[in-house]
């Protein structure tokens, strides 16, 4: 069994694939320019942590999965809450927090219309707060402010997740998907289709991507739990 850490951050201006795996084959001015980007750094230090926490693989989305290949992307969305689930911690990396503490309060002034770090109010972290046995959480400068163990209670307010599920994950809940989907509300992505597709693996389904079809994603989802599942709560969606 390969043990590793996983990452889970808000996107801005990422390294991908084709990039990583070219860097020392690029000319100097173009080298000099994906290293000053913050998605190069996130790369870095999430690697000086893992090396840290002994371990030897680190699974980041922006520069592990080939985005230009559609069934190897198809893949790794129908694969990445099991990803999230077998990885032996997760770091949740909060770039809009400054403080060397865990927020614990609404802040408009900081935080825009939620009151809460960005992290919290975009649709794929959902699954990659909940997936993973241990999510520690890291600010903008890299410094451990917690985990979400200790934070449960604070989490629950924040997203509305109950404690349980935070500290145990999913299984043995019986939870409607009305409640799961209830979670996803007031959540953002920046893609319409993403807002079905980050929902999948905490549904329990699979589907093949098809970025385009806009809301229809939605319906092919819920199509897609009907027939799977007997819970009738889909319907209040």
């Amino acid at each position: 069994v390969t043990h590793y850490a996983i990452l889970s951050h808000r996107w801005s201006a990422e390294v991908g694939y084709k990039e990583m795996t070219r860097l020392m084959k690029m000319d100097e001015r173009k080298r000099n320019e994906v290293r000053q980007r913050s998605g190069y750094q996130k790369i870095i230090e999430s690697c000086k942590q893992a090396t840290k926490d002994g371990y030897e693989w680190l699974w980041i989305d922006t520069c592990c999965i080939d985005k230009r290949s559609s069934s190897e992307l198809s893949e790794a969305i129908n694969s990445m809450y099991r990803w999230y689930q077998n990885a032996q911690i997760c770091y949740a990396y909060l770039n809009d927090v400054s403080e060397p503490t865990f927020p614990t309060e609404q802040d408009d002034s900081k935080y825009g219309d939620s009151g809460w770090p960005e992290w919290f109010v975009r649709g794929w972290t959902l699954q990659e707060l909940i997936a993973p046995k241990e999510v520690e959480f890291f600010n903008r400068d890299w410094v451990p402010i917690g985990n979400k163990r200790c934070f449960a209670t604070t989490l629950e307010r924040i997203t509305g997740i109950p404690c349980g599920v935070l500290r145990g994950g999913l299984a043995g809940k019986h939870l409607s998907v009305a409640q799961i989907m209830s979670w996803a509300a007031r959540r953002k992505t920046t893609r319409v289709e993403d807002r079905a597709y980050s929902l999948m693996g905490l549904l329990g389904v699979n589907m093949p991507m098809l970025y385009g079809e806009g809301k229809k994603a939605f319906q092919r989802l819920q199509l897609e739990i009907i027939r799977v599942s007997s819970d009738q709560s889909i319907f209040a969606w």
